[in-house]
């Protein structure tokens, strides 16, 4: 099913069943982070009956132990570093978004890895306003959905780069790493302030989703995002951001 859309005044098809899903699953040994121990997936146990039709049940019936910003994509929302502790599913009410998506080869600073302003301005600069920015680093092993990231000092955003996402009016900010921000800053979680313009002006309609993953044969530009998530009265929730290709509508004219 196609629709038609129009953004910076051009006209795009867009092909709804050509979804593009850039998020990592929910899995038993999947992505990990913060020192937090694997992600479990059990049957219930009651007395003797155990909710496993291997077992002799009617029913699978598993209870599943995780965390959010630990084991698969999420998005936060202001809530997360606030001590009003904002809900996410009062927060994001809208799903659809023009997004773009851009890849960048960190840059080595000290013992560190950041995603600069300049490699933003270089990817972004030549095209209109975006909802949405999604940021894909190199190199891009597929590893990234099952990797354990604790300890590892993943790259982050810096300062200039976030404060040029507020500028541009980016409400959107997804990437594929546990966070904007350095593992371990100390608690200072500057990128996620200044993202959020926190706690000066706070930006409550604006979310961060960590931990994507966006395949090598996904080619960069813009895009459909819908941002799905678990509607958690919470902070964060488990989150499947969903592209879908803009291809211009070269019949517009007639």
């Amino acid at each position: 099913m196609k629709i038609a859309i129009t953004h910076n005044n051009i006209k795009y098809d867009v092909d709804l069943k050509k979804p593009i899903d850039i998020s990592v699953p929910i899995q038993s040994n999947g992505v990990n982070a913060w020192g937090m121990s694997n992600l479990e997936i059990n049957p219930v146990q009651n007395g003797h009956w155990i909710g496993d039709v291997a077992q002799g049940a009617s029913v699978n019936f598993n209870s599943i132990c995780f965390n959010p910003h630990a084991h698969t994509t999420h998005t936060e929302c202001v809530g997360h570093i606030s001590p009003d502790k904002q809900v996410l599913n009062n927060q994001l009410t809208n799903f659809f978004f023009i997004a773009k998506l851009i890849t960048v080869c960190p840059k080595n600073k000290n013992k560190d890895r950041i995603i600069t302003k300049t490699q933003l301005l270089k990817h972004i600069q030549e095209f209109g306003l975006v909802d949405a920015v999604i940021i894909r680093t190199l190199p891009n092993e597929q590893n990234k959905i099952t990797r354990n990231y604790s300890g590892t000092n993943p790259p982050y955003l810096s300062q200039d780069a976030a404060n040029y996402l507020v500028q541009l009016g980016v409400k959107h900010l997804l990437i594929d790493t546990p966070s904007v921000d350095k593992e371990d800053d100390g608690g200072a979680l500057i990128a996620h302030k200044i993202f959020w313009q926190f706690p000066e002006n706070p930006r409550f309609e604006s979310t961060i989703t960590e931990l994507i993953y966006v395949p090598d044969e996904i080619k960069d530009g813009q895009y459909l995002l819908n941002l799905q998530f678990v509607p958690f009265q919470n902070d964060a929730s488990p989150s499947r951001p969903v592209l879908f290709k803009l291809e211009k509508n070269h019949n517009e004219n007639g």
